[in-house]
């Protein structure tokens, strides 16, 4: 039995596609560019994430999604407690993602959270105790601040995070919430420039590209 179930888990191991088969799905579907960008802080990069390029096909978003619900479903917590879990986004951006996990997962629940008024609250009302134990998911996590407001507003409805994840996984954000991994498809050495002088592309007198986040 045992050894039937370690047959299983390598099996799904090897059923998750590789960083590098990941990028360059991200970059055929445009979701990453490489070039000469400036995001609405100020900060400059080399390179550039626009994620809903990569939903915008059934076919990538499935591949994308499955294979970040793989990664939850190794681990014992989640998977013996499907499928009385919820899976939430913390973000509109997030919402492809949660769905293609809650469908690979067969959870029970979907939430997602936006901010209004400065504060992190979900879409739909949600009463105390409501909410099954969760996994939040992102399309990508940047700095990780808003996973980590949306584990305190589950934490606040009397709900347990089990598993945090995203797509991509900037290397500055945190690597647990809660105690918990963050389990992504790509580790994403980040560079980013906090002015024309420490830049390298303006050094070099490349043309930037306003972006948004």
């Amino acid at each position: 039995m045992l050894r039937t179930k370690k047959k299983q888990e390598n099996r799904m191991v090897q059923l998750i596609p590789s960083p590098d088969a990941v990028m360059q799905i991200l970059k055929r579907t445009g979701a990453f560019r490489e070039g000469h960008f400036i995001y609405p802080n100020g900060k400059h990069s080399p390179h550039y994430f626009q994620m809903p390029l990569a939903f915008r096909y059934y076919d990538t978003a499935r591949v994308l999604a499955v294979a970040l619900s793989r990664k939850f479903r190794l681990e014992k917590d989640i998977s013996s407690q499907l499928p009385k879990i919820s899976v939430i986004s913390p973000s509109s951006g997030g919402i492809p993602v949660a769905f293609g996990v809650r469908d690979a997962l067969n959870a029970e629940q979907i939430y997602w959270a936006e901010q209004e008024h400065g504060e992190r609250q979900f879409r739909q009302y949600v009463n105390q105790g409501e909410v099954n134990p969760c996994i939040i998911v992102d399309d990508i996590i940047r700095s990780g601040h808003a996973i980590e407001e949306t584990a305190e507003l589950v934490k606040s409805l009397g709900a347990r995070v089990i598993g945090c994840g995203a797509i991509v996984r900037f290397d500055t954000a945190p690597s647990e919430i809660e105690g918990v991994p963050v389990k992504s498809l790509i580790d994403f050495d980040v560079r980013m420039y906090e002015s024309d002088q420490q830049c390298a592309d303006c050094k070099s007198g490349a043309n930037p590209e306003h972006v948004r986040f």
